[in-house]
C-alpha cells in the first residue's frame, strides 16, 4: 500500500506517536514512513525486531540503508550496536539477525547501478568534523553523485543560514529538538522536504539528526 508517495509533498511525522505495527515476518513490527509500489519500489520504515528475529531481504533489485537506533544487529560475522550505519547495495546482502532484539530506521530502494560500496560505519567511534557554521559538527555516511548521508550535530543555540533542498532532504531527529521556520521537531520526528523546497534550520536546545539529500527530484 502506498503511503507518502508523493514527492512534491512536504511530510512531518511524529513517529513516537504512532503505533507499532505487526507484520507477516515473526516478530516484526513496523512504523511506515513512505512506501513507494511498482517498477522504482520503495520503503521507509521505523522497524523493530524481537530477539532471535532475522530480517528478510530486500526485493530483488533493491538496496538496503540502516541506522542502527536500538540494540544490535548481526551477520554471523561482526554484530552491529546501536548507532551503526549500514550500506547494502542489491545482491550483496547477508541475512541479518537480532540475538536481543533491535529498533532500525531501514530504508530499501534501487540504488544507482554504479552505486556499489558496501558500507559499515560505527558512528558511535566515528570522528565529527566541523560543519558550515559554528557549533555544527558532521559525520558523512556515505556520497554517490548528488547523493548523500550524514549525521549533523547543532550545539544550543546553533543557526543556519538559509538555503534550497536541491533533490530534497530527509531528516530524522534522533535526539534533542531540531527547528526551522516551519515548526520545532523533536526527538524521533521524520521529516521529508521536497525538491528545491527552502528552509532556515537553527536548534535553541541543540540535536542530532540524521540528513539525506538529494534522493528525492
Amino acid at each position: 500500500m502506498a503511503t507518502n508517495s508523493d514527492l512534491t509533498t512536504r511530510v512531518v511525522l511524529t513517529t513516537e506517536s504512532m503505533e507499532w505495527l505487526a507484520t507477516t515476518e515473526s516478530g516484526g513490527w513496523r512504523k511506515a514512513l513512505d512506501q513507494r509500489d511498482g517498477a522504482v519500489a520503495s520503503t521507509t520504515t521505523l522497524a523493530k525486531y524481537a530477539p532471535g528475529d532475522s530480517l528478510h531481504l530486500p526485493l530483488q533489485g533493491q538496496g538496503e540503508e540502516i541506522l542502527v537506533l536500538e540494540g544490535a544487529l548481526t551477520d554471523g560475522q561482526n554484530t552491529y550496536s546501536a548507532g551503526a550505519y549500514l550500506r547494502n547495495p542489491p545482491g550483496s546482502h547477508n541475512p541479518f539477525r537480532t540475538d536481543h532484539g533491535c529498533v532500525l530506521f531501514l530504508k530499501r530502494y534501487p540504488f544507482d547501478s554504479d552505486d556499489t560500496d558496501v558500507v559499515r560505519i560505527d558512528t558511535a567511534n566515528t570522528p565529527w568534523v566541523p560543519g558550515l557554521v559554528p557549533g555544527l559538527r558532521v559525520m558523512p555516511l556515505h556520497q554517490h553523485r548528488h547523493q548523500q548521508a550524514a549525521l549533523v550535530r547543532w550545539k544550543p543555540d546553533t543557526y543556519f543560514q538559509p538555503h534550497a533542498h536541491i533533490g530534497g532532504e530527509e531528516i530524522l531527529v534522533l535526539s534533542g529538538v531540531f527547528e526551522d521556520e516551519h515548526g520545532r521537531y523533536p526527538a524521533g520526528t521524520w521529516i521529508r522536504s521536497p525538491h528545491l523546497s527552502r528552509h532556515k534550520p537553527f536548534s535553541r536546545e541543540g540535536c542530532t539528526i540524521y540528513v539525506k539529500t538529494g534522493h528525492l527530484a
